[in-house]
């Protein structure tokens, strides 16, 4: 694990004349073109945090997660989105990755207005719709939880129907399917549409006795990185906290994202702002006794399909910034 010795606090701001008296170096962060994590990006950049704090962010969008993690696999790019699940992995398979946290927003499982369930245990029969497929997070954490608390097999007791978010999203609003679990930003979206949440993932998270603050997504960069380039690495969590603060306060600053976000309603684009505030991580180190709970559970259910051999949390998954 690397430490940091620059602080948020005091980490030198470059004044303009400085800014222009040298090239910045750039820092190259790989996303999904249409993914959340854009409407931090693009705050960054448009009120130029990455140049305050001396470095130019060049974002690369790519049509899919997988084609992400292969341009930063590759060299192509600097940083990456991921869970930490998938940091842990390949930590554990020898690579060196590491990861500081940029959300903890997580999903749930929602219903129409009108339906009969009121708890998961009551989906005996029912069909389920889960984006992201068996391995989803969501999807096991709330099958962990059904399991403890009405002591019920969700795989058994439903059906399941695996798709992409779009998928997910129009069968759930369409009534094909009885519930649906899928990406945070999908279900704040089915919410303002009128469908009911019977639970979250994170009430569901602290039922099972983990912590529901750890961060799931975080911006991924490789060890040899972040020891050539400490400063730069530094100042780019220093430009995501400052992005995060503006976000969280100002409700101005979301009327320059409103086109990104594809919200199609005010009442969509109220709770995709508002679900997104909440999903902010607090500031410090990430609660690696909390995340090892977490990967514990991800192991049982999951297996090696989802952990590989990451049965417990690698040493140096998370970059402490201090």
């Amino acid at each position: 694990m690397y430490r940091l010795l620059l602080t948020f606090a005091c980490f030198i701001l470059l004044s303009p004349a400085v800014l222009r008296a040298e090239e910045l170096p750039q820092l190259k962060v790989a996303v999904l073109k249409i993914g959340t994590v854009n409407w931090e990006l693009d705050t960054i950049k448009r009120l130029e945090l990455d140049k305050a704090n001396g470095f130019e962010l060049v974002v690369q969008g790519y049509a899919g997660g997988d084609a992400t993690r292969i341009a930063f696999q590759g060299g192509e790019a600097d940083v990456v989105v991921a869970d930490w699940i998938w940091t842990a992995r390949q930590r554990a398979a020898g690579k060196g990755y590491a990861t500081f946290p940029y959300s903890t927003a997580v999903g749930g499982l929602v219903v129409s207005a009108d339906s009969k369930v009121q708890t998961l245990a009551d989906l005996k029969g029912e069909k389920i719709g889960i984006a992201g497929g068996p391995l989803d997070k969501s999807w096991l954490i709330l099958r962990a939880y059904a399991q403890q608390k009405y002591g019920i097999d969700l795989v058994a007791s439903t059906e399941q129907v695996y798709g992409a978010p779009p998928l997910i999203f129009k069968s759930g609003l369409s009534g094909e399917i009885d519930g649906a679990i899928n990406f945070w930003h999908f279900l704040a979206k089915m919410k303002s549409a009128g469908m009911r949440q019977i639970i979250s993932v994170s009430d569901a998270a602290d039922a099972l006795g983990l912590d529901p603050a750890t961060p799931l997504l975080g911006y991924v960069i490789k060890d040899v990185f972040v020891a050539e380039n400490p400063n730069l690495v530094m100042g780019f969590y220093a430009a995501s906290r400052a992005a995060k603060a503006i976000l969280a306060e100002d409700d101005a600053a979301w009327n320059d994202l409103r086109a990104r976000m594809n919200a199609s309603s005010d009442a969509q684009f109220f709770t995709l702002r508002d679900d997104w505030r909440v999903g902010i991580p607090p500031e410090g180190p990430v609660d690696e006794v909390a995340a090892n709970a977490m990967l514990a559970v991800m192991a049982t259910l999951g297996g090696t399909k989802l952990v590989g051999d990451a049965t417990t949390l690698p040493a140096g998954t998370f970059l402490t910034l201090e």
